[in-house]
């Protein structure tokens, strides 16, 4: 066992996801003017993700800092994450690998002290440009949106690389609203009980 595990700073050497992400107004729009860059989009896959937090979290809580996993079921895969928010809710350290099976992966959590927040199921498609990952999502409940992200390795802060996520997507010309909140946030904040 390295220090690194020994000492709980796993998440520490996890590479970052920033990211920055929008509601769409114009999905049509914002797909042509991806095109004319050359970054043309998957069709489209169905993702089915159980959202967790630890349970000494709630909603309303800061989550920078606080681990959160997932688990997401696409195509009959199954993938497990853990995400820690580090500036912001949008620049996480990440680490996530495929599991076998759903329901034996869900128990595991629950044991683990996470206790289940949301349920986002989503239709996303995918393409990639330069080094950023490009989603258009179609969330249940909530709409379109439009993420973009990138994997970074290097100690540049979060948000001046989601400055200049920001001005790729406002070079787009498409009009969108940027946001600050997860998915998970969203579904909550638009369910009728807020649970």
């Amino acid at each position: 066992m390295t220090d690194q595990f020994a000492h709980g700073d796993a998440m520490a050497a996890a590479v970052r996801e920033i990211e920055v992400k929008y509601r769409v107004i114009d999905s049509a729009a914002l797909v042509r003017a991806l095109a004319q860059r050359g970054a043309v989009l998957s069709e489209p896959v169905r993702q089915d993700d159980q959202a967790y937090a630890a349970s000494d979290w709630t909603y309303g809580q800061s989550k920078v800092g606080a681990a959160f996993a997932r688990l997401r079921t696409e195509n009959g895969r199954h993938t497990f994450c853990v995400k820690k928010p580090l500036e912001n809710e949008l620049a996480c350290a990440e680490h996530e690998t495929e599991v076998l099976a759903r329901d034996p992966m869900h128990a595991a959590i629950l044991a683990m002290g996470f206790y289940p927040t949301t349920r986002i199921v989503k239709t996303r498609r995918t393409t990639r440009l330069d080094e950023m990952s490009l989603c258009l999502d179609e969330v249940e409940g909530l709409g379109v949106f439009f993420e973009i992200e990138v994997m970074a390795d290097d100690d540049r802060p979060a948000i001046e690389v989601q400055e200049d996520l920001d001005g790729f997507a406002r070079s787009l010309g498409a009009e969108l609203v940027r946001i600050t909140e997860t998915y998970d946030a969203l579904v909550h904040a638009a369910s009728p009980v807020g649970c």
